[in-house]
């Protein structure tokens, strides 16, 4: 099948990364559901495309809610017949604070909208991957840097996102017996309004104690590796990939 014969459905799809990968499997080709709570800015996002109908769909939808995904999934199918790839991105974090400070609600939320809410979108695309012809498809999960080394007090956050590297590598494992590929793409300090932090007053905390404000790219390239990843045939796969600004302090932990 060509690109333009294949659907993609994109979680938190409403702003930064995901809207910005949307936008580029649209450009590639893809027909594509673009889903969030934020249903106007999805709808935006499609018009800032210049698509018709006919190649996007914008849902509003909650990540962390079984009946929501499970209408999330039920919709995409009845409009495009086929699901190729899920790019579960959507996710929150919590305010920095040390962790025995932090409410057991807030603990909750982000671990329904990252752990609860992968483990969801990728139950319901696996069953339309399996009963669909030619079956198979491909899952990319949104793992973080934060999947290998945490930020300071950042305890929810980095415990779901460790949990992305589990999940990724169970599901490649049991589901590669039905052309199903799965993947993770680590981003570090993608140009969004979610870093917009990074780069304002003194920055952001740092392992040492201090502060500092931390480069970033343009998150036009998380959207390229995403098309790239998205590209390859089922019989190959990028297992894991890191996409990260260059001198952001990750490697060599500084």
């Amino acid at each position: 099948m060509s690109a333009g014969g294949k659907v993609a459905l994109v979680t938190g799809a409403s702003a930064g990364i995901g809207k910005a990968s949307a936008l580029a499997l649209l450009r590639d080709g893809w027909r594509v559901v673009l889903t969030a709570r934020r249903l106007e800015n999805c709808e935006a996002a499609i018009r800032e495309a210049g698509v018709g109908p006919d190649q996007a769909l914008a849902v509003k939808s909650d990540v962390g809610d079984a009946a929501s995904v499970k209408a999330l999934f039920a919709r995409a199918k009845e409009k495009f017949g086929r699901l190729d790839l899920l790019f579960t991105n959507a996710g929150m974090g919590a305010p920095a604070m040390p962790m025995e400070d932090l409410p057991l609600e807030k603990w909750n939320e982000v671990v329904a909208a990252n752990l609860t809410g992968t483990f969801l979108c990728c139950q319901e695309a696996v069953r339309i991957m399996k009963a669909q012809e030619p079956k198979g498809g491909r899952i990319v999960i949104n793992g973080s840097i934060s999947a290998h080394a945490p930020r300071p007090m950042s305890v929810a956050y980095t415990a779901t996102k460790h949990a992305m590297t589990g999940i990724t590598k169970t599901l490649s494992l049991d589901l590669r017996k039905h052309d199903i590929a799965v993947c993770q793409i680590d981003i570090g300090n993608a140009a969004t309004e979610m870093t917009d932090r990074m780069v304002q007053g003194q920055g952001v905390p740092q392992a040492h104690g201090g502060f500092m404000i931390e480069p970033r790219m343009d998150v036009k390239h998380v959207a390229s590796a995403i098309v790239y990843m998205a590209s390859l045939p089922l019989d190959a796969n990028v297992q894991f990939m890191t996409i990260m600004a260059t001198k952001m302090p990750f490697v060599g932990r500084g």
